[in-house]
């Protein structure tokens, strides 16, 4: 398809922009394996014909389960160029999740990767109407794509507006929700990241957030392949490997969440010679503590604060390295392109100057909506603002502290966890009656949740059995770390669970294990 007619904000164009400038250069380093900006938009733009010619286009979604890799990220592109919304979901779910997921989603085509054939094949059996599903790979739906089920799309060049990637979030409610992100948005993300923290062709950009998260797209790989710069992808994370990564790719920019950075701070083999060649890394998902941000300060690294939701593409907030250590806590000024205010949560009035309240957003990079969900778009929206549910001091000096949350998400290892949807799920158990679930502070993982149960009338439950029916029913990261019984959840009305008192509760529990160890 010409990519001519396509909007100027289109994110297809990239890639090919890239391999007409500078066509050997690597444009990924997958586990040793490289392949340059030519080849890489040779096979995303012929898979881009392939889903064109089978009816996908505009209009459709494409759901994929799959590890971070070449791969995918051709798919990615290919999607861009065919006008196709990329909707990555994540493989850590349990199959009853990912089966949700794709339910909500309603894709048009699935595709897999090999290594989670069997996970998938358990989430699609749980739909009343399977949509058409592929392996990845150049021998697979590179090879051949399924025909649509239904009328073919449009054919039509692909518009600025059109849905580019669709990220599932956990929000305050039980059910994740669809973050839409248009080509726009996404272009005006990079953007505002690239005046912040600039990336050239020369820079090596380690990737090892999972590609299903916002950050491993927005947060510098789409920034690095629009320059020309080389991403080294990871499948997982393991502290020595990624420093064995960073000294002998000479990676120059990187981006995670603090329990990654601590991990890697706590490694053996972290020093100043194993990080020389790092010149930006960014830490994001959570506000950092004081002696991470000096261990790596200490090491000639200093992390740069990153502050953002998946509503806003993500990036909203940043504050850099060199500033950390003298506004320990903060979370820094907005992106360029991001505009943002104080607001009064209980008159929704803005405050000026120094001020503590909610944090709203506005800017190009906002989101388009929640996937089949406007009553959910328009509570997330107060006209052209978005509403973040964070609580922020802002200084004197216009520098942002993160305060509290006025959703009760916690934030485990990077991870948002929806306190609504694990008791979603431990209610599913026959001998469960009601749950409640906290965020408690953890020194590995940020927090762990930690979860109270009221048993039903003659049932003997205990912690073991709870543990394992979350571990069947939730992904890994949003079990409960803790279980405890209660006769009657505590509540400060009829509706509304006394959340703070649980959270006593809780650091108690936590704070007794932690006794019992010594």
């Amino acid at each position: 398809m010409d990519q001519g007619g396509d909007g100027p904000h289109t994110v297809g164009r990239w890639l090919a922009d890239r391999a007409a400038a500078a066509p050997d250069r690597t444009a990924i380093d997958d586990r040793g394996v490289t392949i340059g900006y030519a080849d890489l938009d040779d096979r995303a733009r012929e898979l881009a014909l392939r889903l064109r010619r089978a009816g996908y286009g505009p209009g459709d979604r494409l759901a994929t389960i799959s590890g971070n890799s070449i791969d995918h990220v051709v798919v990615f592109f290919a999607c861009a160029r065919a006008g196709v919304a990329f909707v990555p979901l994540s493989w850590r779910l349990a199959p009853r999740e990912l089966g949700e997921a794709l339910d909500r989603s309603d894709p048009a085509l699935v595709l897999v990767e090999d290594e989670y054939v069997g996970v998938a094949a358990e989430a699609l059996r749980r739909l009343a109407v399977r949509p058409p599903v592929a392996l990845l790979g150049t021998t697979e739906i590179e090879a051949a794509v399924p025909a649509k089920h239904g009328p073919a799309a449009p054919l039509r060049p692909v518009r600025d507006d059109d849905p580019l990637l669709v990220i599932y979030t956990s929000g305050s409610e039980s059910a994740p929700k669809g973050v839409v992100l248009s080509h726009a948005n996404c272009f005006w993300n990079n953007l505002a990241l690239a005046g912040a923290m600039q990336l050239t062709a020369d820079d090596v950009v380690l990737a090892m957030l999972p590609q299903f998260h916002v950050a491993a797209w927005n947060v510098q790989p789409l920034l690095a392949w629009w320059v020309g710069a080389t991403v080294v992808l990871e499948r997982s994370f393991q502290p020595s490997r990624v420093l064995q990564l960073i000294a002998e790719r000479g990676v120059t920019a990187m981006m995670g969440v603090p329990t990654q950075y601590r991990q890697l701070a706590d490694d053996p083999r972290f020093r100043g010679s194993a990080l020389r060649s790092l010149r930006v890394a960014l830490v994001g998902g959570a506000t950092m503590p004081l002696d991470l941000a000096t261990a790596w300060a200490d090491a000639g690294v200093p992390l740069t604060q990153g502050y953002g939701l998946t509503e806003a593409a993500p990036n909203v907030l940043f504050l850099p390295g060199a500033e950390a250590l003298r506004h320990p806590g903060a979370v820094g000024r907005p992106y360029p392109h991001v505009d943002v205010c104080v607001v009064d949560p209980s008159t929704l009035l803005p405050l000026d100057g120094a001020a503590t309240g909610e944090l709203w957003v506005r800017g190009p990079s906002v989101f388009t909506g929640y996937l089949h969900d406007e009553d959910a778009t328009a509570r997330a929206r107060h006209g052209e603002w978005l509403r973040t549910g964070d609580i922020v001091h802002r200084g004197a000096d216009g520098v942002f502290t993160i305060v509290d949350r006025l959703k009760d998400v916690y934030i485990s290892g990077g991870e948002n966890v929806a306190p609504a949807e694990v008791e979603r799920a431990l209610r599913l158990h026959p001998g469960i009656a009601d749950a409640a679930v906290v965020g408690v502070p953890d020194p590995v993982w940020g927090e762990r949740g930690v979860a109270f149960v009221v048993r039903r009338p003659g049932v003997a439950l205990g912690e073991d059995e709870v543990l394992a029916h979350a571990r069947a029913e939730l992904a890994g990261f949003k079990v409960p770390v803790r279980i405890g019984f209660l006769d009657e959840l505590p509540r400060s009305t009829i509706e509304k669970i006394a959340r703070a008192a649980l959270r006593e509760r809780a650091i108690a529990l936590i704070q007794e294990d932690a006794h019992e160890r010594r």
